[in-house]
């Protein structure tokens, strides 16, 4: 099944709205990608983004599409090959650092909804000019942090963000208090250490911490 550039992004910013955080995920052993996964959801935090930067990454992804309550995402597409293996792997959308023609028209003949990474004014108004409204911004931190998001919300305030690079804990709050920001994006939920030794109680009750960030205080 297709989907048309607004379809994809519709759905996109569906799974982005689901909670305010949303764990980058480096998996480096697909066996326990279902237990860290289970935690993750279980602590309110349903949407994953698995990195396809290790071998064990769609692997990972296949484990943990099993799991109720999730949605699983793959990150760091950068080929149409990228697109197809995660589609194939059970990727229910997909996450880019950037966005390119060829890459765009993979996800959308895929069926595969993708968050496009955008740094610029710029390279946002492409996306939209394609159907895109629901965007990441990347790297968050170091393209100008919260204020620089602001900036660009002003003229261009159809367009949401879920910004990841540099995000966490301390960070997260300046971005979601804005009104372009869905969701942000942060590494910091699943530590290489804890999911090593398996304390899933550990990083389960990280993403209860990171599932309020964005509750009215």
């Amino acid at each position: 099944m297709t989907l048309s550039p607004k379809e994809a992004s519709a759905r996109t910013r569906e799974i982005c709205a689901i909670a305010p955080i949303v764990p980058v995920l480096v998996v480096q052993n697909a066996d326990k990608a279902r237990a860290l996964a289970e935690a993750l959801v279980a602590g309110g935090l349903p949407a994953l983004e698995v990195t396809l930067r290790t071998p064990a990454a769609l692997e990972a992804i296949a484990a943990m599409a099993a799991v109720p309550g999730g949605h699983v995402g793959a990150g760091t597409l950068i080929t149409p090959e990228d697109a197809r293996a995660a589609k194939a792997a059970g990727a229910t959308f997909g996450v880019s650092p950037g966005a390119t023609d060829a890459l765009l028209a993979a996800c959308e003949a895929e069926g595969l909804p993708l968050l496009p990474g955008a740094a610029t004014a710029s390279e946002a108004m492409r996306l939209l000019a394609r159907g895109y409204d629901m965007m990441k911004f990347f790297p968050a931190e170091a393209s100008g942090g919260a204020p620089a998001l602001k900036a660009i919300g002003a003229p261009l305030p159809q367009i949401s963000f879920c910004p990841t690079g540099g995000i966490s804990p301390d960070n997260a709050p300046s971005y979601l208090s804005l009104p372009n920001v869905l969701c942000a994006g942060g590494s910091w939920v699943a530590p290489q250490d804890m999911v090593a030794r398996s304390d899933w109680d550990g990083i389960e009750a990280l993403a209860q911490k990171a599932a309020r960030l964005g509750a009215p205080s």
